[in-house]
């Protein structure tokens, strides 16, 4: 348990270092090179850069926070369902959160505040008929991520209809939208994202322990004095905040919240997934994607959740590979 205890600790500070270097470098690159010099002079006042400030530091913390905002969603239900394909973007949640916003866009006007209102609800929605399927005579991860994968299939076929029946213009920045992007994100953009990222964040930190205590098992769980119910309740609105908040801002950005869990767990070497080292795995995973997406056609800046997605459908290949080897 030390021993664990000590490579945990380890591979945090070590993913610490990384979430900082790639910070670093994503405040250095950009159309002019700024050194390392330059950056911390501005970040510690003696020198003022517009660019670096209001350009590039808006796009590095929202790649931190939001990474690790999807990693601590996909944590939640990997741990609910004790199933590794058990994330946000494979059950249906991503899907659900994108319907809101793009009724937002469609029929309301599509401000900040209704993209965020209306992805919340339809995180929510997609979860509650997700969750109240697989609870049908008693509650099992295997059966929630089976129905996931179905209700996720219907939800995307309700989206395209939706973009073919909008406007062209609402169509074509619907779909650009859900790429999953993090270019042009400002400080307006991102206040009130980070602070109810920030309350999820410590809600799911105070009860971290019997999140872990239930991804060991439900009887185990039980002897310790854990209320399953209100707890399991209580890791699907976290995680549907967190993936609906990400949605809201940048768009459904894919498999950040499917691998970095997994990831973490195995750096850790954890029996269960532990959240500190899923957060900082997704924050690693997503700020060094944005970095791919803005240098792989540069000058022109890919959507994030263009290169997320082909790491991520590897990662799935040998995931999949791995699972049907056990079997």
């Amino acid at each position: 348990m030390l021993r664990a205890a000590r490579r945990t600790v380890l591979v945090c500070a070590v993913l610490v270092a990384l979430v900082l270097g790639l910070g670093l470098l994503g405040l250095c690159y950009g159309a002019s090179w700024a050194s390392p010099g330059e950056v911390l002079a501005v970040l510690t006042g003696s020198e003022h850069s517009v660019v670096i400030l209001e350009w590039r530091l808006p796009r590095v913390a929202a790649g931190l926070v939001f990474g690790a905002a999807l990693g601590v969603a996909g944590a939640l239900f990997q741990n609910l369902t004790r199933n590794p394909l058990g994330s946000p973007d494979v059950i249906g949640l991503d899907a659900g959160a994108y319907t809101g916003a793009l009724i937002a866009i469609t029929v309301l006007s599509g401000t900040p505040a209704q993209l965020a209102g209306a992805s919340v609800a339809g995180g929510l929605l997609v979860s509650a008929v997700v969750y109240l399927l697989s609870s049908d005579r008693g509650f099992s991860g295997l059966r929630l991520v089976v129905i996931g994968i179905a209700v996720n299939a219907m939800v995307t076929a309700l989206n395209s209809w939706i973009v073919l029946r909008a406007d062209l213009e609402v169509a074509i920045a619907a779909v650009g939208w859900s790429a999953g992007s993090l270019n042009g994100v400002d400080w307006a953009d991102l206040w009130l994202p980070f602070w109810v990222i920030g309350g999820l964040l410590a809600l799911t930190a105070v009860q971290s322990r019997a999140v872990h205590q239930t991804s060991l098992g439900d009887a185990l769980a039980v002897t310790t004095g854990v209320a399953l119910g209100r707890l399991r309740l209580l890791m699907v609105l976290v995680g549907v905040g967190c993936t609906a908040t990400v949605t809201a801002v940048a768009g459904p950005i894919a498999f950040v919240a499917l691998a970095a869990p997994q990831i973490g767990r195995r750096l850790a070497g954890a029996a269960g997934i532990p959240l500190l080292p899923a957060a900082l795995t997704g924050a690693v995973l997503l700020q060094g994607a944005d970095l791919l997406a803005q240098a792989l056609l540069a000058p022109v800046a890919l959507p994030v959740g263009v290169v997320s997605t082909a790491i991520g459908g590897c990662y799935l290949i040998w995931l999949l590979t791995k699972e049907v080897g056990r079997a």
